[in-house]
């Protein structure tokens, strides 16, 4: 029994090292092709130098961002968000314990730091009270009335997976909230939920396109049949690629994708860079005020602020007008946004952050007396409360954001928004990959995110003495200066006498 066992060992053995021959010499042979394929080539020096080793190169370059942001970054160094952004996020989306023990971790000394001024009398949760609504469009013949303070900004289907839109509208849906379609036309996995919806109007019209690419009137009522349909944005310009349209590559563009769109399968998307209809104020107004005599229902703009002078124009020109033909709202976007494709040199380099634009959008409405008829909305790199309440000191109305919401539904920041192979299934058409995204789950997930978002929002208003967030203004703020000292958001900001004309009504 015993030389049995011995023989069957020995034979284990001859295979095994049989085996690891074998592998040796197909280890041997790869070394030697990946030799010969290295230094015959002609594109890259490192390889051609240092044949096979310089091939590392490049895998320790693609693993260095993995390091850096599980192992080497501190809490708050991570661009674009940093760890105790994101856990803030995670945390509120998963409705567990928000609190922090011993001290924060966030630096007051930098100069544009923002921080709240509380007041010695704070409101008590008893004189405390929900945000209060607001009217959108009163001129419109369905003007839409919310008090949602908190929203998601744009998102298309096609950018998004279906797993991720359903499960955003299902959130909105939950917490109140509306959910803006993004340039890629109405799918119905935003009806799903039954959340309040903007459609956006991009410079490709997907969506509402008829067959020549141009706006159609009969495309835009059926949208505006859907009773969830609230409001119509029309797309300027985004905070990543301001003066570049929509960018969704062709393996993206799903046959699904595709049929919403009104463009070919497998096609690389790219949307014009402006509306070719808009040349001018004029333009812009003249098709704001067509888009809502078709669908009835409140029209606004997006756009990038960066050469300004032209919002004068456009004030002046509403005057002339009259106050009816207004825009009825303005989503300023910022710099520093975010998209899943856009060319470096406009992410990093062009367009106003929202710390200079939002204040000079809503000092320009109270100097023209526009300030109570268009309602402004506020987005651009807003996930945390501080965020969303400087904004709305600052004078926004409402805040949306995308990028928040994509980390409620289990973004990790993986840089790969543009591949199709997003590991959390938010913005990948890879079956496989959109399993570990579970709509039941992640609904949830961002309902809890954005009523925490506005609960922490209040929380802050209350201890400045506001009864509810809406109340904020300039004076509940102050920024860290270059001499150290801070200075009230009122007084670096301060808003512009209103021009008199009394024949002006709101």
């Amino acid at each position: 029994m015993l030389e049995q066992l011995n023989r069957i060992v020995a034979g284990v053995l001859d295979v095994l090292s049989g085996l690891f021959v074998f592998l040796l010499l197909a280890l041997l042979v790869a070394v030697v092709v990946l030799y010969v394929l290295d230094v015959t080539q002609t594109r890259h020096a490192i390889r051609r130098n240092y044949p096979v080793v310089g091939r590392f190169r490049y895998l320790i370059e693609h693993l260095g961002e993995f390091f850096r942001q599980y192992f080497f970054a501190m809490d708050r160094e991570e661009l674009p968000f940093n760890r105790a952004e994101r856990s803030w996020v995670y945390r509120a989306a998963k409705n567990i314990d928000n609190t922090v023990a011993f001290g924060s971790t966030r630096d007051l000394r930098p100069v544009g730091t923002v921080f709240f001024v509380n007041t010695p009398f704070p409101t008590l949760d008893r004189d405390a009270v929900s945000p209060r609504a607001l009217t959108i469009g009163p001129h419109c013949d369905r003007p839409f009335t919310t008090d949602s303070l908190f929203n998601i900004s744009g998102m298309s289907f096609g950018a998004l997976s279906a797993p991720a839109v359903r499960a955003l509208s299902r959130g909105a849906r939950d917490a109140g909230a509306w959910l803006n379609t993004g340039e890629g036309g109405l799918s119905r996995y935003h009806l799903e939920g039954g959340c309040d919806i903007v459609f956006q109007v991009g410079t490709a019209k997907y969506g509402v396109r008829d067959e020549n690419g141009a706006l159609s009137d009969d495309r835009l009522k059926a949208i505006a049949a859907q009773e969830s349909v609230r409001m119509f944005e029309l797309k300027l310009s985004q905070g990543a690629k301001p003066g570049k349209g929509g960018i969704l590559p062709g393996d993206k563009v799903t046959a699904e994708i595709a049929a919403i769109r009104g463009i070919p399968e497998g096609v690389d998307s790219i949307s014009p860079n402006r509306h070719v209809e808009i040349a001018r104020v004029d333009d812009l107004l003249d098709l704001v005020e067509r888009i809502r005599r078709v669908t009835g229902k409140p029209t606004g703009f997006k756009a990038v602020l960066g050469e300004y002078g032209w919002l004068d124009e456009l004030m002046t020109l509403i005057r002339e007008r009259g106050v009816e033909s207004a825009p009825d709202f303005i989503s300023v976007d910022s710099a520093d946004g975010g998209t899943g494709a856009a060319p470096m040199a406009l992410m990093d380099n062009v367009g106003l952050p929202l710390r200079e634009s939002l204040p000079m959008l809503v000092d320009s409405l109270i100097e023209h007396g526009l300030r109570e008829r268009i309602r402004v909305i506020a987005s651009g790199k807003l996930i945390t409360p501080t965020d969303v309440a400087w904004a709305l000191c600052m004078g926004a109305d409402f805040v949306a954001s995308a990028r928040g919401n994509m980390f409620a539904l289990g973004c990790i920041q993986a840089m790969q928004c543009n591949k199709n192979t997003c590991p959390t299934g938010v913005t990948t058409h890879d079956p496989e990959l959109q399993r570990g995204l579970v709509v039941a789950e992640k609904s949830v997930r961002v309902a809890n995110y954005l009523r925490n978002i506005v609960h922490d929002v209040g929380v802050i208003a209350h201890s400045c003495g506001a009864r509810e967030a809406r109340e904020l203004s300039r004076h509940h703020a102050r920024v860290v200066t270059e001499n150290g000292r801070s200075v009230s958001l009122a007084e670096l900001y301060p808003s512009r006498a209103p021009i008199a004309d009394p024949d002006m009504a709101a």
